[in-house]
């Protein structure tokens, strides 16, 4: 019983670390929010529109093909650790012979998978012509256009 009395101490301990510091740095941290810090940034690109639209079906597409060459690897590690085993190839001689013409067998399906995703054009990321919208900001234009031109690789 008193090991548990431990692992509580130690979690209760953690709990309430997290809580005040937590709080902690709600206290200190300044507070100013304007449009253009509440605004949606998304990786450096300005947002378009509304941000609650129905997603392009092939970013699923694309999702689905890279957790599947993901699994891929999870398969071909377990698979190099054991390729050249001393006692796998002691019971069965033909043991790295077998391994490896498995392991081509199972990369060439995926192999197909992927020319099949190639050949249906799958692949292929048509990106939409957007259209820019202006947002009321108190910051000038000139100074976001001084910045982009002092950080420009030209």
């Amino acid at each position: 019983m008193e090991a548990f009395a431990y692992v509580a101490a130690f979690l209760i301990a953690g709990i309430l670390f997290l809580a005040v510091i937590l709080t902690l740095a709600k206290w200190i941290r300044p507070n100013r929010p304007n449009v253009e810090k509440l605004s949606t940034y998304e990786s450096g690109e300005a947002p378009v529109g509304n941000a609650n639209i129905r997603f392009n079906p092939r970013f699923y597409l694309i999702a689905l093909l890279f957790v599947l060459f993901e699994i891929e690897l999870i398969f071909l590690f377990p698979w190099a650790s054991v390729f050249h085993h001393t006692d796998l190839e002691k019971a069965s001689p033909i043991w790295s012979t077998y391994a490896l013409v498995e392991m081509f067998i199972f990369i060439g399906i995926l192999a197909l998978g992927l020319a099949l995703a190639w050949v249906k054009g799958y692949l292929n990321w048509d990106k939409p012509a957007t259209q820019t919208t202006s947002t009321e900001s108190p910051i000038p234009e000139q100074a976001y256009q001084k910045i982009r031109d002092k950080y420009s690789t030209k």
